[in-house]
């Protein structure tokens, strides 16, 4: 599997960046609110035909605006309580391995995001666990003996505040 495939990157500007216009920025904001939003009513808040709103859909995705479409899972429904970012500064010989290090962590099942950073601190881990033992526990086994780690700081998230809309037009 090419590693590269797997990260998202924040794009450099583009010197042909794709146009998009008002209807198209209002596609996005509807569907980052709602991705089931079928599509005769997002043709409606578009000011759009439905088979022309249905093709500029398709055009988003194809050129990788869209990415895919999630579901918003509660997790505490599943058990998981305790939310954390953990900062984790990497051994100067480690950072040549960032990645695989940054995928390492991303595969362990408490781990929700992880982040590449610039800055005082090399990654930032994005965290779900049921209690604090567990997170304790998790910090110490996979963070804590790892040698390519010098150090961690743990921030308990108490509360997420989602943006009543995520998408705002460039211009």
């Amino acid at each position: 599997m090419n590693l590269n495939s797997e990260v998202i990157r924040a794009r450099p500007r583009q010197s042909n960046p794709i146009h998009l216009d008002e209807a198209d920025m209002v596609i996005l904001r509807e569907l980052s609110q709602d991705a089931r939003t079928p599509n005769n009513l997002l043709a409606s808040r578009a000011g759009l035909a439905p088979s022309t709103c249905l093709n500029r859909v398709r055009a988003l995705r194809q050129a990788g605006i869209i990415r895919g479409f999630h579901a918003d899972i509660d997790l505490g429904s599943l058990g998981l309580y305790i939310f954390a970012l953990i900062s984790i500064n990497v051994h100067g010989q480690a950072r040549k391995n960032m990645l695989e290090l940054a995928r390492e962590l991303r595969d362990l099942p408490q781990t929700l995001n992880v982040f590449v950073l610039g800055g005082e601190h090399d990654l930032l881990l994005h965290v779900a666990c049921a209690n604090t033992t567990e997170l304790r526990d998790f910090v110490a086994a996979n963070l804590g003996s790892n040698q390519a780690f010098v150090s961690t700081q743990t921030t308990l998230i108490f509360e997420h505040m989602q943006p009543t809309s995520r998408i705002q037009s460039a211009r």
